[in-house]
C-alpha cells in the first residue's frame, strides 16, 4: 500500500462522516504520540481538553498531511508537499475525506468545533458542580467498586497499609501526590493520603494541580464543588474570596480548563475517601500553568510578578485563616522516551540517569528549597519534562521553611510507546 493509499485510510474508530470542504484546514492544539499496534507504527491523536470524545489513529503519511494543517497551507499546498515528500499524487478526494473526518471528530478549528466549544463552556459555567471527567476510565463510577479500588491501593504489595486511627503527631503542612492514572500509580497516592488519614487535622486543603492544557494565566481557580462517586467535595468560596482580594489578578479566565483536568480530580477522590464522613473539610482548587518561559530564561518564578504576587497572597490568606490548612500538589515527575520525543526508549542506562536526576530533585524537595528545586530543573532546560514543576515550585515557595520526607518513588514504564513516567509521594512538616 503506497503513501497516498495509506493517507486515505479511514480513521480508526470512525464512522460515516460529513464531507465538509475546507480550503485552509487548521488542526487544534492536540497531543500526538507514536504507538505500535500489531507491528504497525501509527500516530495517536488525543484532545487534552476533552472536546474530542475519542482519539484517532493515523498512519505516518496521514500524520504528515495533518502536520501541514496550520491554517496557512491550502489544500493545493498540502498536495504539493505530499508529492515532494512521497513522490506520489495525493488525490483531492482523499485529502477532503481526511479533512472531513478530522472535522467530524472535532480536531479542526472551524464552525463545527466553535459550536461545540460554545455549548460546552455554557454548560460548564451554568453547573454549580465540576462533574466527573474520568470515571469509568481511570476509576469506577460506582461508589462501592471505587471504595474497593481505593482500599486496594493501600493494602496491596507496594501500598503503605491501611490507615490506622488518627495519631497525635504533628500534622503535615503539605503533601505531594501523583496525578498519573490511578491504575498505574494508585499505591503511590496511598502513601501520601495515609499521612492525611492518620495525621492531618486540616479543614481546608489548597489543591495545586498541573494544568496540562496550559492557560493564559499561571493560576486558574474554580469555585465549583467537585463531584465524586462518594459524594460532593465542597469548594471553599470564602477562602477563594480572600485569595482573590489579596491577589488582585485574573484567576478565572481559563476556568474551563478545570472541566477535563485530572490532576485535581484524583486528589478530590482520595480526600473524600480518607476524610468523607469522618469530619468536614473543603478544598481550594487551583490549576497552575507552565513555567516554561521562566525555565528558558533561568529566572526564578517568584521574580515574575504574576507568580510572586500570587504566592505572597496565598501565604497571607493561609496565615490569616483560623482553620488548619494543608497544601496538596497533584504532580508527576519525569516524562521520557519516544512518546515524549526522545530518541531513547526504555534503555536501562537512560532510565538510570533519569532516576538519578529525579533523586536529586527529591533531595531539594526534602529541603523545601524552592530556588534549588527550580535550578535543578532549569539547568538542562527541563530535559526530563517535569510535569509538576509549577505546582511543586508554588507549594515550596508558599511553605517557606519546612522539612519534607519522601514516602515513595516509582516509575511507570510503557513498552508499547517505549516511554516512562516517574512520580512520588512526599509529606512536609
Amino acid at each position: 500500500m503506497g503513501p497516498a493509499a495509506e493517507a486515505a485510510r479511514p480513521l480508526a474508530g470512525g464512522r460515516a462522516l460529513r464531507r465538509d470542504s475546507m480550503t485552509h484546514p487548521k488542526i487544534r492544539p492536540v497531543e500526538a504520540m507514536p504507538v505500535e499496534i500489531d507491528g504497525e507504527q501509527l500516530i495517536y491523536l488525543r484532545d487534552p481538553l476533552g472536546y474530542a470524545s475519542q482519539g484517532v489513529l493515523l498512519p505516518p503519511p496521514a500524520f504528515f498531511i495533518v502536520s501541514l494543517f496550520d491554517g496557512q497551507h491550502s489544500n493545493l499546498d498540502v498536495q504539493e508537499a505530499f508529492a515532494q515528500r512521497f513522490g506520489e499524487i495525493l488525490p483531492s478526494d482523499a485529502l477532503s475525506a481526511l479533512i472531513a473526518q478530522l472535522d467530524a471528530h472535532y480536531y479542526l478549528e472551524g464552525e463545527r468545533f466553535a459550536s461545540l466549544e460554545r455549548e460546552t463552556r455554557e454548560r460548564f459555567a451554568a453547573s454549580p458542580v465540576r462533574p466527573l471527567a474520568h470515571a469509568d476510565t481511570c476509576y469506577s463510577a460506582d461508589e462501592q467498586r471505587l471504595r474497593a479500588q481505593l482500599a486496594g491501593f493501600f493494602t496491596e504489595a507496594h501500598g503503605p497499609g491501611a490507615p490506622a486511627p488518627c495519631r497525635s503527631e504533628r500534622a503535615p503542612r503539605a503533601i505531594i501526590a501523583p496525578h498519573i492514572d490511578l491504575r498505574a500509580g494508585g499505591p503511590c497516592y496511598a502513601w501520601a493520603y495515609r499521612e492525611i488519614a492518620e495525621r492531618s487535622d486540616a479543614q481546608v486543603f489548597v489543591l495545586l494541580g498541573t494544568s496540562h492544557a496550559g492557560g493564559s494565566h499561571p493560576f486558574i481557580v474554580t469555585r465549583k464543588d467537585f463531584a465524586t462517586p462518594m459524594g460532593t467535595v465542597r469548594t471553599d468560596e470564602a477562602f477563594i474570596d480572600r485569595l482573590e482580594s489579596a491577589y488582585g489578578g485574573e484567576l478565572y479566565r481559563d476556568e474551563i480548563l478545570h472541566r477535563n483536568e485530572h490532576s485535581l480530580e484524583f486528589q478530590a477522590l482520595f480526600l473524600q475517601y480518607v476524610l468523607g464522613g469522618r469530619r468536614p473539610f473543603s478544598i481550594v482548587p487551583i490549576l497552575v500553568g507552565p513555567f516554561h518561559h521562566l525555565v528558558t530564561a533561568r529566572r526564578q518564578p517568584t521574580d515574575d510578578p504574576a507568580v510572586g504576587t500570587f504566592v505572597q497572597a496565598l501565604r497571607r490568606v493561609m496565615a490569616e485563616e483560623s482553620r488548619p490548612v494543608c497544601l496538596v500538589a497533584g504532580v508527576d515527575f519525569a516524562h521520557v522516551g519516544r512518546k515524549f520525543g526522545d530518541a531513547q526508549g526504555l534503555d536501562p542506562g537512560f532510565l538510570d540517569w533519569v532516576e538519578s536526576e529525579d533523586r536529586a530533585l527529591l533531595g531539594a524537595l526534602e529541603q523545601a528549597d524552592a530556588s534549588g528545586f527550580f535550578d535543578l530543573v532549569a539547568k538542562d532546560g527541563d530535559r526530563r519534562r517535569i510535569c509538576g514543576l509549577s505546582p511543586m515550585y508554588t507549594l515550596l515557595a508558599t511553605l517557606g521553611s519546612a522539612r519534607g520526607r519522601v514516602l515513595r518513588y516509582e516509575r511507570s514504564d510503557d513498552p508499547q510507546t517505549q516511554s516512562a513516567v516517574s512520580f512520588a509521594s512526599l509529606a512536609f512538616d
